[in-house]
């Protein structure tokens, strides 16, 4: 049986959902390689999310990786100008 668009949609914005929850837990535990991974995987689901780009960049400036995070906030700001939220 086949799911339909909507039902695909939501499983992955699902998916979605549950990698930042586990990405953000991670990040308030200073474990920010680990916390990274979960972003870059919610971000091969859903490029064009300006708050995934922002978590990322978060996470890599947390590393100490500016030019990459300056990279991210600069994506989350071209995807949604008016993103008061891009670190």
């Amino acid at each position: 049986m086949f799911k339909t668009y909507k039902q695909r949609s939501n499983a992955n914005m699902n998916q979605i959902k549950d990698l930042v929850e586990k990405a953000k837990t991670l990040l308030e535990n200073n474990k920010f390689e680990e916390a990274l991974g979960f972003f870059e995987q919610a971000l091969l689901m859903n490029q064009n999310d300006p708050e995934l780009w922002n978590h990322k960049g978060v996470a890599l400036r947390s590393m100490g990786r500016y030019d990459e995070a300056l990279e991210c906030f600069n994506k989350s700001l071209e995807l949604d100008p008016r993103d008061k939220n891009a670190s």
